[in-house]
């Protein structure tokens, strides 16, 4: 295959389900978060919100959006959180970079910190933890 050809049919379907469960992840956690913000602090309900989202968007791309036949679960979600980690990181840094360095609105600056942590999160989740099943 030559170096600047597409992604096979396989990628690109995994990439696309992986974009479904991203945004089912947020509406969980946008939903999660405004029902919980009534009962408990801002803090705590946003913590409690990321927690249930982080957990069914593991789920949806470990069973669905990603599947793979990794016998080593255990292992194989320690790497999941070390990549949703990675994940926070970049996302705090290239909001720091468009709010702070750019100046743009906190909205705008969480919106464009998205698209790196996407691209880097799905390559180490497609790739690494949730590697394709061996066709």
């Amino acid at each position: 295959m030559p170096k600047d050809a597409p992604p096979d049919r396989e990628t690109q379907m995994r990439l696309a389900r992986f974009l479904v469960v991203g945004g089912g992840s947020a509406a969980v956690q946008f939903a999660v978060l405004a029902w919980l913000q009534t009962w408990l602090s801002a803090t705590v309900a946003f913590s409690v919100s990321w927690i249930v989202s982080t957990a069914a968007h593991y789920l949806a791309n470990r069973f669905w959006a990603l599947p793979s036949a990794r016998p080593d679960a255990g292992l194989q979600f320690g790497e999941y959180l070390i990549t949703i980690a990675l994940s926070f990181v970049i996302n705090v840094v290239a909001f720091k970079v468009g709010h702070d360095a750019m100046g743009l609105s906190v909205m705008w600056a969480a919106f464009w910190a998205i698209p790196p942590s996407t691209l880097v999160v799905f390559l180490l989740l497609n790739y690494r933890v949730f590697r394709a099943r061996d066709g």
